[in-house]
């Protein structure tokens, strides 16, 4: 009772404002009180009006109050302080909206510590001690705080659930399981959840492992970007130098043309100017001569005009002139059509490397978007036909009674031996064989069967090739789809076989995404239906298997168009 009339002192001592010990206390006109800094603080944040109120009775006055200390209630509060108890804070004791509130409690009520099924009520640590204390009570089943406690009775019978029906999938109380599921498979609701539980931590170690493999994929990812970004860089480097080189040698041709265009220019005009010279130095000499013959065909003397007439009569005759037949131009038009020439050559070798450049980045570009951000799953047999592998089979993995033919797609079970030489990869005791391509990222092919007992698989290379551990599925290194004779599909892998629904076909649909884990048979006729799917880690390349265990049963691998 001490304990209790404290606690109420301690709730009376609260602010209501920062739901802690009064600090400071003051009491406003209408008998409320508050600490001194909340109230004021309140007042200036809420009341920006003259007229201020009460935070707990709305009572408004006109003017601000004096705020007068409360002696009695601070001498109060540090006596309770002296007894080393403190309230707690309300975010520790007092239930908030999302919190399972005490039953008993009344006015503010404080957060619920358990709730129990016999009594259908939530309880915080003050009202749960009788189920510490009383003998009768100590029976009772608590469990965490539920909001839905009502939910754990019978709304029939008003009685607890303590027993779970596995044939109805639910909890049932005591009547219920003597009445209503007489005679149905039934345990203790806490032996089913017990199971439960084991079931949910195994796939909560699924997921985690789920989420460490996921996280290892993300970091070899960002290597992936590092190292595309390091070698994308590198190769703008190395284009940039190999053009820088390209433009430099095109730089220095087009200087050597230039030093030959004006060594020509220099020679020719050598020659135009030796050709000037002769004929200046010719007309000079002709009009000398001119004028000498000018004036001698004007003398009166005809002596003079004997004497220089032998020598006057030869000047209508040029004894030395030149030849001026040189066309320079001709030389430097030659000169601009091979560089043109040249230049449209560069352009076609480079726009044939360009398209070739263009091609191979195009192809990167898709491969590499397969490799890091894998495209949505198909969905119509067309968009599963673009990952079609050519697949053949494997001679030295087939057993010596299993003919091959259809160029090694087409596997026939004979019961004769055939003529195969011997090889530490056949199968010696299981009708068995292997693709011989490795199949390690998405593809989707078809096996067309007939006969029964036909195994559709996928496997690791190093299953075992003796015993019966080396048949398809009776081992951890191989995943089949079971086609008997009669009766419905069978999945089998690590030697646990699952029956499997789905339409009877004579065609199987096997799609594999190596990277993601996920392989799925189908039934293939008019439309194809999901068979069954395993989600897995593949940790090493695959390679389908086919399976012909009866004579005459045969299973080929389909040309897909």
């Amino acid at each position: 009772m001490a304990q209790q009339g404290i606690q109420m002192d301690q709730e009376k001592l609260c602010c209501s404002i920062c739901l802690d010990l009064l600090k400071d206390p003051v009491t406003i006109p209408c008998g409320h009180n508050y600490c001194k800094n909340c109230i004021k603080g309140y007042w200036e944040e809420k009341c920006q009006k003259k007229r201020h109120s009460c935070p707990q009775c709305r009572q408004t006055f006109r003017s601000r109050p004096v705020l007068v200390k409360n002696t009695m209630l601070a001498e109060l509060v540090e006596e309770l302080k002296k007894t080393g108890l403190q309230a707690a804070p309300a975010d520790h004791c007092y239930a908030g909206p999302e919190d399972v509130a005490c039953d008993f409690c009344t006015g503010r009520k404080r957060k619920a510590a358990k709730s129990c099924l016999q009594c259908q009520v939530s309880s915080c640590e003050q009202h749960l001690q009788p189920h510490y204390d009383v003998a009768p009570l100590k029976k009772h089943k608590l469990v965490n705080p539920s909001a839905n406690i009502q939910e754990n009775v019978c709304s029939r019978h008003s009685e607890v659930m303590k027993i779970f029906c596995r044939t109805d999938q639910q909890c049932i109380c005591y009547l219920c399981f003597i009445n209503e599921h007489k005679g149905h498979d039934t345990v203790s609701a806490a032996a089913e959840m017990t199971e439960r539980q084991k079931e949910l931590g195994a796939s909560w170690q699924k997921i985690q492992q789920r989420i460490q493999d996921r996280e290892k994929d993300v970091v070899v990812l960002q290597q992936e970007v590092e190292a595309i970004n390091h070698s994308a860089d590198k190769a703008v480097r190395d284009s940039d130098e190999i053009f820088n080189e390209l433009v430099h040698v095109i730089r220095k041709r087009s200087s050597g043309v230039k030093h030959l265009i004006k060594s020509r220019q220099k020679t020719v005009l050598s020659r135009v100017k030796e050709l000037q010279k002769k004929l200046q130095q010719e007309i000079t000499e002709l009009r000398r001569k001119d004028a000498e013959l000018e004036k001698l065909s004007q003398t009166e003397d005809h002596t003079q005009l004997f004497h220089n007439y032998p020598s006057l009569s030869n000047l209508t005759e040029s004894t030395n002139s030149p030849s001026i037949n040189i066309r320079p131009l001709r030389c430097f038009e030659d000169v601009t059509a091979a560089v043109s020439e040249v230049r449209d050559k560069l352009q076609d070798i480079l726009k044939e490397d360009w398209l070739k450049i263009c091609m191979n980045h195009r192809s990167l570009t898709d491969t590499d978007a397969d490799v890091l951000l894998p495209p949505a799953e198909p969905r119509t047999r067309a968009e599963f036909l673009q990952y079609s592998p050519q697949i053949t089979l494997d001679p030295n993995t087939a057993h010596t009674e299993v003919s091959l033919s259809e160029g090694n797609r087409k596997a026939t079970n004979m019961e004769v031996s055939q003529l195969y030489s011997p090889h530490p990869d056949r199968f010696t005791d299981m009708f068995q064989v292997l693709s011989r391509e490795s199949l390690t990222r998405r593809c989707y092919w078809e096996v067309e069967w007939s006969g029964g007992g036909v195994s559709v698989a996928v496997t690791y290379k190093d299953i075992n090739r003796r015993g019966d551990e080396s048949g398809f599925g009776n081992n951890d290194k191989s995943w089949s789809l079971e086609c008997p004779l009669f009766g419905n599909y069978h999945s089998k892998h690590d030697n646990i076989s699952t029956p499997v629904s789905g339409p009877q076909s004579s065609r199987v649909g096997v799609y594999l995404d190596h990277r993601a884990g996920v392989l799925s048979f189908y039934s293939v006729s008019e439309t194809m239906t999901l068979l069954h799917r395993v989600q897995t880690t593949f940790t090493q390349p695959l390679y389908a298997g086919l399976g012909v265990d009866y004579f005459g049963s045969t299973a080929e691998l389909c040309e897909l168009y």
